[in-house]
């Protein structure tokens, strides 16, 4: 909890960061948001033709987005294409892209030192998120706002986007590292997680089919969020449909199949992403259809049909990716992921590699799902 000395310093700080950002009206208050994990977020509040204005203040972790300025230039660049298509087409686009603060010098962003990155936008009144999605409804709904996300970007030049995490979703690269974090063994676990190895390495094949195919030129490189969970939809609170996209930290170039698979992986399984009873561990056919519906019918006039055809294989991938990054975080002795509890990440391995090969029996039936919303 802060102090009351901390929490002035941090009133001061923020009335400071805001001013940069040029905001109109009274400062009177902040809130800490804690749901993220990698930047600092807050709340603040302005007093303004006589009522309360909120906007979304957030440090950037400069550890982890090493360039953030090119980060901001991909944010930036993409929040303000999309605004200009919905606007295109005489709809107010103020509910359905994210609208960044600028500085006195025209900038997104308040660079004050290395550690010391700020960025500012407007919150979208009478928006909800979840952190799970709590029916098949909502489910559908972040489906069709990563299509729509990708619907509205298909013109966008691609290869003008920066890279900011390299190798990001470099499936032979992840194998590479699994394999020499297994040849190292610096926490002395390898013998007791001999089955769990041989379960990943198992399905290497399979896992890094897609980014082969991209290598050979037969699937294309889009515009890619690269973080698709529930939570990063905003939704009205009052209809519950979706609004618009946000934590768009890690869009980069990439595979459509990537960012449909990792939205799957956390929606339509069974379990808990650390879930230890791993017979409660499936596809959850029901809100995989459900996804499906809402991703697919958005973008079934844009993908190629290599795309589309290997658009389920996406949740295998990136199902395997993640889980062996656990296994791989524990053989290095958990120095990546945050973990709650000794051997949490063992148990996210365990579970993700249940849930893959789940996935791989019902791929079939998994891409039959997509046929049917591509018609």
């Amino acid at each position: 909890m802060e102090n009351n000395e901390n929490k002035e310093n941090i009133q001061a700080k923020i009335k400071e960061i805001c001013a940069l950002f040029q905001i109109e009206g009274e400062y009177r208050r902040y809130e800490v948001i804690n749901s993220g994990h990698i930047n600092s977020t807050y709340k603040v509040y302005f007093f303004r033709g006589g009522e309360l204005k909120d906007y979304i203040l957030q440090r950037v972790n400069t550890k982890v987005f090493r360039d953030p300025v090119a980060m901001m230039e991909n944010i930036s660049s993409v929040t303000e294409y999309i605004r200009a298509k919905i606007k295109s087409t005489g709809v107010s686009a103020k509910r359905s892209v994210l609208h960044y603060q600028k500085t006195a010098d025209g900038k997104f962003y308040a660079y004050l030192s290395e550690s010391d990155f700020w960025r500012c936008c407007r919150f979208i009144d009478g928006s909800i998120s979840f952190l799970t999605p709590d029916s098949c409804k909502v489910v559908e709904s972040s489906g069709r706002a990563f299509g729509e996300f990708q619907q509205h970007l298909k013109d966008y030049p691609v290869h003008d986007l920066h890279i900011v995490i390299p190798h990001f979703h470099n499936t032979v690269n992840r194998y590479r590292l699994f394999r020499e974090a297994i040849e190292k063994d610096l926490a002395g676990r390898k013998e007791r997680v001999a089955s769990e190895i041989e379960g990943y390495l198992a399905l290497e094949e399979v896992a890094t089919r897609l980014y082969r195919l991209q290598k050979q030129g037969v699937l294309p490189l889009r515009v890619t969020h690269n973080d698709t969970k529930c939570s990063n939809v905003l939704f009205d609170e009052q209809t519950k449909d979706y609004l618009c996209v946000i934590d768009l930290d890690t869009v980069m170039p990439g595979l459509v199949a990537f960012d449909f698979g990792d939205a799957v992986r956390i929606a339509a399984s069974t379990g808990e992403e650390d879930e230890k009873d791993l017979t409660k561990v499936a596809v959850d056919m029901e809100k995989y259809e459900a996804f499906a519906r809402g991703f697919v019918s958005a973008v079934k006039d844009i993908l190629t049909e290599e795309e589309r055809k290997t658009l389920a294989l996406g949740a295998v991938a990136m199902t395997v990716e993640c889980g062996m990054r656990f296994l791989t975080d524990y053989l290095d002795g958990d120095t990546y992921f945050k973990t709650h509890y000794p051997e949490q990440n063992l148990v996210r391995a365990k579970c993700h590699l249940v849930l893959a090969e789940d996935m791989i029996k019902r791929l079939d039936e998994m891409q039959s799902i997509v046929e049917k919303y591509a018609k």
